[in-house]
């Protein structure tokens, strides 16, 4: 219950724009999704994901190249700056993984 809550906190706070979208980032047992979304015109800008994907490492190497691999989508669509959306997972291990490689490809939190 209590990652319900914390989800609807975060959310609340974060809203995408056109000038700064939104970087939400979903963890399933076997894969690893990553979006980038405008709130207003509710579209995404970008996506990445592990599906489909031949990638072998654990789920830590596997969310920093899904990090490289948005980071670069983001940069073709020309998008440098974003809200990063953690939803209920806390800022560590492989979120924190994703989001350092997004910055070491210039992408701005």
């Amino acid at each position: 219950m209590d990652k319900v809550f914390r989800k609807a906190r975060t959310r609340a706070k974060i809203h995408g724009t056109a000038d700064r979208p939104r970087l939400t980032v979903h963890f399933s047992n076997l894969h690893i999704i990553a979006q980038i979304i405008d709130d207003d015109k509710k579209t995404t800008l970008a996506y990445a994901t592990t599906k489909g994907a031949k990638m072998t490492g654990t789920k830590t190497e596997k969310a920093a190249k899904i990090g490289e691999e948005i980071a670069k989508k983001a940069k073709a669509a020309k998008i440098k700056k974003v809200v990063f959306d953690r939803g209920a997972k806390l800022y560590a291990g492989r979120m924190n993984a994703l989001a350092e490689a997004a910055r070491k490809e210039g992408l701005e939190f």
